[in-house]
Order: C-alpha cells, then sequence, then structure tokens
C-alpha cells in the first residue's frame, strides 16, 4: 500500500506539523477540506466509530442505530468522509464496508503535534 498523504486542492500534500512552518495556502486550502469533513459532528462521530469499530472496520448497517438520522443520510455523511480522504471503502455484497485510512490519521497527528513532538 502506498503513503498517501493527505489530498489538497491543487493535487499537493500535506506533511508538516503547523507549529514547525506556517502552512502554504495550497496546504491550508486542502486541509481547510478536511476539516470541513470533520466539522460536521455527525461525521465527527461516524469517523470516530468508524476508526473505533472492533476490527478497524464497519458498515452502514453497523452504524446506523447510533444516530437518529437516516441510513441514506449517513452513507451521504461517509461518502463526504471518504471523498475526503479520511476513510477507504470496499464493497461486500450489497453493503459498503468503511475504515479509518491509518496515513490518513497519523498526518492529522503530525499536522496537530506540539513543538518538538513532529519528526
Amino acid at each position: 500500500m502506498s503513503k498517501k498523504l493527505l489530498p489538497l486542492a491543487d493535487g499537493e500534500d500535506c506533511a508538516t506539523s503547523l507549529v514547525a512552518e506556517p502552512l502554504s495556502e495550497a496546504e491550508a486550502a486542502g486541509l481547510a477540506g478536511v476539516f470541513k469533513a470533520l466539522a460536521d459532528p455527525v461525521r465527527l462521530r461516524l469517523f470516530s466509530l468508524v476508526a473505533s469499530h472492533a476490527g478497524g472496520e464497519a458498515c452502514v448497517c453497523d452504524l446506523a442505530s447510533s444516530f437518529d438520522v437516516t441510513q441514506p443520510t449517513i452513507s451521504h455523511h461517509l461518502k463526504v468522509l471518504r471523498e475526503a480522504g479520511l476513510l477507504d471503502s470496499e464493497r461486500r455484497g450489497t453493503w459498503i464496508y468503511y475504515r479509518a485510512r491509518p496515513e490518513a490519521m497519523a498526518q492529522l497527528s503530525l499536522l496537530l503535534a506540539p513543538q518538538g513532538a513532529a519528526a
């Protein structure tokens, strides 16, 4: 598996800490999309549920009962998280299973690492 970095608007990648050096305009624009995807409370909770689910992956059928929204709405939110580069998905029969992208989680950790903690 290739190590993809969080996607940015112009196709560049971001692999720096906010405190190590200022973000470029392109990095900020791209990361804004990632943070926008996580800024919705339902999506943030979905991301957390998928990342912490037993086996590291979850299906819409596993997640829908945790929310007071319809399954199509859950699917839409999962699609937004996938398009932001935070989740991967795999179709199995009629269901799509989602898993958090470890490299995306690592990059978010690096981006938010305090000074001196970034490698």
